[in-house]
C-alpha cells in the first residue's frame, strides 16, 4: 500500500489516506488491505461520515481523486462519472442542459455541520439517498444504469449499461446502494436523467394538525394530479424553513410540476378539490424550490448540535401516530416527508431512545428507524440501522462473506 500515492487528511495527520486515481489503483489499495488484513474506511469527502456506527479502520481509502464526469449524452438520458465526483457539480452540469437528478439527493452536509455541496456521486448512490421526489419517482438505485467497482475481494467487476433499456446485471448495481461501502467500492457510476420541470408550484395549506395533514395528502396523492411531494411541517418545524417565510403556523406542502400549462390546469383542479380543508397558499418557480430543498436537507434540524435525529420510513398514513404515540414518553420534533411515510425526527433530551422509537414502530405495523444523526459515542453504543429479519440477517451476512470476505471495507458501519 506504501507504493500508492498517499494524502494526508489536515484532521488526520498521523493516518495513513489513500486516494487512488483509477480503477487499477484501486483494486491495488483493496488487494494490498486484504493481504495486511487492514480495515479500510471508504469515504469520498467525508461528509456523510455520521451515517451509521463508527468505522474501525487502520487507514481512508478515499475516492476524491476518481473524479469527473466521462459520459454525459443529454438525447440518450445518460451520465457517467466517477464515484467522487460531486454531486453538486452533476447537478449543475444537468441542469445547464435542461435536465435533472430525478431522484432529489440529499444533502447531509448541513445536518452534520458541514457545508452544502460536498457529497459525491458515490456517497449518494452508496447510501441510497432520495428526496421528496421518490414519491413519484422511486429510490436512489431506481435511476442507476451501470456500476464498475472493486469488492472486498480485491475483485473489479462491471454490472449493468449504458443505456436506459440496458437492465444486464441491474440487481448486483442496486444491491451496492444502500451497502454503504461494505461491499464493494464503486469507481464508475452511469445514471439516467431526465428532462426538468418547465413549471412547479406548492400549495400550502395553513393550520392542519398532524391528523389533518395526512388525510389531506393522501387525498392529494391519490387524486390525478400526479404529486411530486407531500410534505407537513408542524408550527415550530415550519419557522425554520424558507429563510422563516411560513412563519409559525402548520404548513401542509403539496408539489406539482411538469409542463407549464398542465402544472397550471392541475394546480386550479387540486385547490378546488382541497379547499374545504383550509386556507390555500401558493409558491412558485424558485421559491418552490427554496422550500423543498430544506424538506429535503432536514433544514428544520440542522441546528449545529448532535442531538439524535430518526429518519423513519412507515406507512404513509401511520406517520403522525407514531409521533403522538411517542409523544407521551418523550420530547421530540418531528415532521413528514413522502405523504407521511417518512419521517424526520429529532430527541430533545439529547438520547437516542432506540428502545422506545422501536417499540413505537412496531406497535404501529412496522417500518425502518435509522438513526442518521448523534454522537460518535452514542453510535457506537446504538444499534443505528433497523434490525433485520433473522433471515434476511442471514442473507446479508451471506452476502458480506461473498463480497468482502475478510471484512476490510468499512468494517462496523452497518453494526
Amino acid at each position: 500500500m506504501n507504493q500508492l500515492r498517499q494524502a494526508q487528511q489536515p484532521d488526520e495527520p498521523e493516518g495513513r489516506v489513500y486516494a487512488p486515481h483509477s480503477i487499477e489503483e484501486l483494486r491495488e489499495v483493496i488487494a494490498a488491505a486484504v493481504s495486511e488484513e487492514t480495515p479500510l474506511a471508504v469515504e469520498g469527502t467525508g461528509s456523510k461520515s455520521g451515517l451509521g456506527r463508527p468505522v474501525q479502520a487502520g487507514a481512508t481509502l478515499s475516492t476524491r481523486s476518481l473524479s469527473g464526469v466521462t459520459l454525459y449524452e443529454p438525447d440518450e438520458l445518460v451520465l457517467s462519472a466517477k464515484s467522487g465526483t460531486p454531486i453538486a457539480e452533476i447537478e449543475a452540469m444537468v441542469d445547464e442542459a435542461g435536465q435533472r437528478l430525478e431522484f432529489e439527493p440529499i444533502d447531509y452536509g448541513p445536518l452534520h455541520g458541514r457545508e452544502r455541496g460536498l457529497g459525491t456521486l458515490g456517497g449518494v448512490i452508496a447510501c441510497n439517498l432520495a428526496g421528496p421526489r421518490r414519491l413519484k419517482q422511486g429510490a436512489a438505485r431506481d435511476h442507476i444504469l451501470g456500476v464498475q467497482a472493486v469488492s472486498g475481494r480485491a475483485e473489479a467487476f462491471k454490472s449493468g449499461g449504458r443505456v436506459v433499456k440496458n437492465v444486464t446485471g441491474y440487481d448486483l448495481s442496486k444491491g451496492l446502494a444502500g451497502s454503504y461501502g461494505t461491499l464493494a467500492v464503486m469507481s464508475d457510476i452511469t445514471i439516467k436523467v431526465l428532462p426538468k420541470a418547465e413549471a412547479e408550484t406548492t400549495l400550502i395549506l395553513r393550520g392542519l394538525s398532524d391528523e389533518e395533514a395526512s388525510a389531506a395528502m393522501a387525498q392529494a396523492t391519490g387524486s390525478p394530479a400526479e404529486v411530486s411531494g407531500a410534505a407537513h411541517l408542524p408550527a415550530l418545524v415550519a419557522q425554520r424553513v424558507f429563510d422563516g417565510a411560513l412563519g409559525g403556523e402548520p404548513a401542509t406542502a403539496i408539489r406539482l410540476d411538469g409542463f407549464g400549462p398542465s402544472v397550471e390546469a392541475r394546480v386550479t383542479h387540486l385547490a378546488k378539490a382541497l379547499e374545504k380543508r383550509g386556507k390555500i397558499e401558493h409558491l412558485h418557480g424558485n421559491e418552490s424550490k427554496a422550500l423543498w430543498r430544506d424538506i429535503k436537507d432536514v433544514t428544520p434540524f440542522a441546528d449545529g448540535t448532535d442531538r439524535p435525529v430518526w429518519r423513519i420510513s412507515v406507512a404513509p398514513t401511520a406517520g403522525h401516530d407514531l409521533v403522538m404515540g411517542l409523544r407521551r414518553h418523550a420530547a421530540i420534533d418531528a415532521f413528514y416527508d413522502w405523504q407521511g411515510g417518512l419521517v424526520w425526527m429529532r430527541m430533545e433530551g439529547g438520547e437516542p431512545e432506540a428502545e422506545l422509537v422501536r417499540a413505537g414502530v412496531k406497535q404501529i405495523g412496522g417500518g425502518h428507524a435509522t438513526l442518521v444523526r448523534a454522537s460518535e459515542q452514542v453510535r457506537a453504543a446504538t444499534e443505528v440501522f433497523q434490525p433485520q429479519p433473522k433471515a434476511l440477517a442471514g442473507l446479508s451476512r451471506r452476502l458480506k462473506e461473498q463480497f468482502d470476505p475478510v471484512g476490510v471495507l468499512n468494517p462496523g458501519r452497518m453494526g
